[in-house]
C-alpha cells in the first residue's frame, strides 16, 4: 500500500450541499488512509455566500430549519472574515431586545458551533451548525455586543489555513481547496465508469479544474467505444492502452481525471499504479454497510487488502447506491476528505510535484533519489531472494 495501514471512516448523509441541506434517505461514507478522524458535514442549515476576494470578508444570508415543519423559518444575515490568526462572525440582531453579552450563549467545540440568545424571556437559536470549515480552538472563544451585531472571535487552530466561510459546506470547500491542492490532480478510481465521471465533473467544475475522461479519450483515439475494443483484443490490451493515456496525464495539473472501472481499468491492476500516484487518488466503492461502524471495518479491511489494486487510493468514498442526483454530495465529500488528508500532511502537494519531476518511477510514497532505477532495484531484489 502507499499510505498507512489505519483508516476512518463516518457517515456523510447524501444531501444538496447547496441549498437543502436536510437528511435524506440514502447515506454516503467516505474514509481515509491516513488515520484523519473526520467530523460529520451535516450542517441543518441552508446558506447563499457572496465572496469578496478583495477584502475576504463574505456577507451571507442563513436560513436555520426550523424542527417543526409548520414554524416559520428565521433568516439570519451575517458578516464573516478571516483575519489570519482568528475568524470573526457578526450576526446582525433583529431587535434591539438583546443589549448584553449575557444574553447570548455560545457553545464552541473543535468543529462546531451553537449560538443562542435570550429574547422576551425565550431561547432562540440563532446559528448551529456541527461542522465548521476548520477546527478551532473553543477555550479561545470571546463573544460581545456590538451596536446591533453579536460578534463573536473564534481562534483558529491552523492560523495558516484561510477559511472562505463558516461552515464546510460545497461553496466553502471548492473556494478553500485550492490553497491546499496547490494544482495537483485528483483521480476518480472505483468498479463504475459513470460514477467516476459524473463525480469527476463535478469536482472539476467546483475547483475550476479541467474534467477528463480516459473513457472518452481511448474511445476517440481508437474509434470504437470500450466494449467493442475489450471484444476485439481483451480488458488487458485497453488497461495497458489506458495506462498510457495516465502516463501522458501525469504531468497534467489542475484536473480531475475519471478512470475506467471494472476490468478494463487500469486502476484495479497493482501494476499500472505508477503514474496515477501523480496524483491524489479517491477510490468511489459501492457498499452494503448501512451505519458507520460497518463502513468503517469494511473500509479498513480494504485498505489493508494489498491484493486490492484500489486500496492505493488516498480516500475511499463509500456509496450505498447510487443516483445521479447525490453527485454533487459524493464530490463534498471526496473533497471534505482530501482537505484532511492534506492538512495532516501539507507537504503531500509538493511531494506529489517532486514525484512528477522525477519521472513518476513508482516510488510512492518513499522517494527515492535522482537517478534511482527501478528496473535495476527491482532486480536487487530478485537476486537477493
Amino acid at each position: 500500500m502507499a499510505s498507512a495501514s489505519f483508516t476512518s471512516a463516518l457517515c456523510f448523509f447524501s444531501q444538496n450541499p447547496i441549498r437543502n441541506l436536510e437528511v435524506s434517505s440514502s447515506p454516503i461514507f467516505y474514509s481515509s488512509s491516513n488515520g484523519v478522524e473526520f467530523a460529520s458535514n451535516s450542517i441543518g442549515l441552508t446558506s447563499c455566500t457572496g465572496l469578496s476576494p478583495a477584502t475576504s470578508r463574505f456577507s451571507s444570508r442563513f436560513t436555520r430549519n426550523c424542527s417543526s415543519s409548520t414554524a416559520p423559518v428565521r433568516t439570519l444575515d451575517y458578516e464573516f472574515t478571516d483575519g489570519s490568526s482568528e475568524v470573526e462572525l457578526r450576526l446582525q440582531l433583529e431587535t434591539q431586545d438583546i443589549r448584553s453579552s449575557k444574553d447570548a450563549f455560545v457553545d464552541a467545540n473543535e468543529t462546531s458551533l451553537t449560538i443562542r440568545v435570550r429574547r422576551l424571556g425565550s431561547i432562540v437559536t440563532l446559528l448551529e451548525t456541527k461542522q465548521l470549515f476548520e477546527k478551532i480552538k473553543p477555550a479561545e472563544t470571546i463573544w460581545y455586543i456590538d451596536e446591533d451585531q453579536l460578534v463573536i472571535s473564534l481562534k483558529k487552530h491552523d492560523p495558516d489555513l484561510k477559511w472562505p466561510d463558516i461552515v464546510e459546506s460545497w461553496e466553502s470547500l471548492t473556494a478553500g481547496s485550492t490553497q491546499l491542492l496547490k494544482g495537483t490532480s485528483i483521480y476518480l478510481i472505483g468498479d463504475s465508469t459513470d460514477i467516476n465521471q459524473k463525480v469527476a465533473h463535478e469536482l472539476a467544475v467546483g475547483l475550476g479544474y479541467t474534467p477528463l475522461s480516459t473513457k472518452e479519450l481511448l474511445e476517440t483515439f481508437s474509434k470504437q467505444n470500450i466494449d467493442s475494443w475489450m471484444l476485439a483484443e481483451g480488458s488487458d490490451a485497453v488497461a495497458q492502452a489506458e495506462n498510457a493515456v495516465l502516463e501522458s496525464l501525469s504531468s497534467h495539473v489542475r484536473t480531475v481525471v475519471a478512470t475506467l472501472g471494472g476490468r478494463p481499468g487500469a486502476a484495479g491492476r497493482t501494476d499500472t499504479w505508477r503514474h496515477l500516484y501523480a496524483g491524489f487518488t479517491v477510490w468511489l466503492s459501492q457498499t452494503e454497510a448501512t451505519d458507520e461502524s460497518a463502513a468503517k471495518e469494511e473500509a479498513r479491511r480494504h485498505m489493508q487488502d494489498s491484493k486490492v489494486a484500489y486500496s492505493n487510493a488516498e480516500v475511499v468514498v463509500k456509496l450505498q447506491g447510487w443516483d445521479d442526483a447525490h453527485s454533487k454530495a459524493v464530490a463534498q465529500a471526496a473533497l471534505s476528505a482530501l482537505k484532511q488528508l492534506i492538512l495532516s500532511d501539507k507537504n503531500l502537494p509538493d511531494k506529489k510535484s517532486l514525484y512528477i519531476r522525477l519521472g513518476c518511477r513508482g516510488d510512492w510514497p518513499n522517494i527515492k533519489p535522482p537517478g534511482w532505477d527501478p528496473a535495476s532495484d527491482e532486480n536487487t531484489k530478485k537476486t537477493s531472494a
